[in-house]
């Protein structure tokens, strides 16, 4: 039988090492004003040498089990959404199973870049409400900085890496689930991409030259893509939990740009204030983001108990999602 599911816990991690803008202009041909102005980020977080996704998402995930006041003995299931695996064969969540002493129970991963965590906190949430599992850690964990080019000032400047995780059980004594939704469309999948690395073209002395494993966007496209689809994901989500925009306490979305997020907020007439934001401090975590973010506004306090908190996600796929949580 369906039952309530409810987020009991958060946690959320960023590496110790800050990369500024002004760290990039002795990178590229770039300025800590061009920068604010198109993207409204001023650092990023990256990770060390010898760190790897799984570190990341073990951290988040300490952080998350330790607010519960539980074990990694009692977890039944992990997921971690992520692009940037510690390698391609064994899945991320298998690593971070090990490391954290859990049981063997299931442990995989989901790839739908930005919106990675919305797709992961789906797929828990469905573990759960089946009845079998009890307590499900939902991980969105990145290392963009490892697949990013940095002679490409229109991609550089953009990512961060970091982890956030939240714990999930049955029942509504928590924060509950009340919807969430999927979306993706296959035939936008050039509008971000890594092109080689995979079966379709293998890494070659060739495509490495031409730097063609590290992330590439069309920035114009992304824009346009993110904006519609904010206030898409934002309408529907409330259309089918019979919500208006003012039962909205806080809206908590992918931290993509700060101009999309500026341009989605006045379509909607949603006052900024009221929109979860760190890209200033983090940058584009992409799976990691909301989690991050939901996080440090439940550590902060920035929600209280009966919020209706709307979590949306957009990115390459083209995938896109959201979550209603009351809290």
């Amino acid at each position: 039988m369906n039952q309530k599911v409810s987020i009991v816990s958060t946690g959320s991690f960023l590496p110790e090492k800050i990369l500024t803008n002004a760290d990039l202009q002795k990178l590229v041909d770039t300025s800590n004003e061009w920068i604010l102005e198109r993207t409204g980020i001023k650092e990023r977080h990256v990770i060390s040498n010898g760190e790897a996704t799984s570190d990341l998402a073990v951290k988040a995930a300490q952080n998350a089990l330790t607010q519960a006041n539980l074990s990694s003995e009692a977890l039944d299931l992990i997921i971690v959404g992520t692009v940037t695996p510690d390698q391609l064969v064994t899945s991320t969540a298998c690593y971070v199973q090990n490391k954290l002493g859990a049981r063997q129970i299931a442990a995989f991963d989901v790839s739908a870049a930005c919106t990675g965590f919305i797709y992961s906190l789906t797929v828990g949430r469905q573990f759960v409400m089946g009845g079998n599992h009890r307590n499900a850690l939902v991980i969105g964990a990145e290392s963009l900085t490892t697949v990013t080019n940095y002679t490409d000032r229109n991609t550089c400047i953009l990512f961060g890496d970091g982890a956030g995780a939240v714990i999930l059980q049955p029942g509504d004594h928590g924060h509950e689930i009340l919807y969430t939704s999927l979306f993706s469309d296959g035939s936008g999948s050039e509008m971000m991409s890594r092109p080689s690395g995979g079966s379709k073209m293998p890494n070659t002395v060739e495509t490495i030259q031409n730097r063609l494993q590290y992330l590439q966007l069309r920035g114009r496209e992304v824009f346009k893509f993110a904006v519609i689809k904010m206030v898409q994901l934002v309408k529907d989500s409330l259309s089918k939990t019979n919500l208006s925009m003012k039962d909205v306490a806080l809206i908590i979305p992918h931290q993509v740009n700060m101009r999309i997020l500026e341009a989605a907020a006045e379509k909607l007439e949603f006052p900024m204030d009221r929109i979860v934001i760190n890209i200033e401090r983090v940058g584009n975590t992409s799976a990691a983001s909301i989690p991050i973010a939901l996080d440090e506004a439940a550590r902060k306090g920035m929600m209280k108990k009966g919020d209706i908190i709307i979590m949306v996600a957009f990115g390459g796929g083209l995938t896109w999602g959201s979550a209603v949580i009351r809290w």
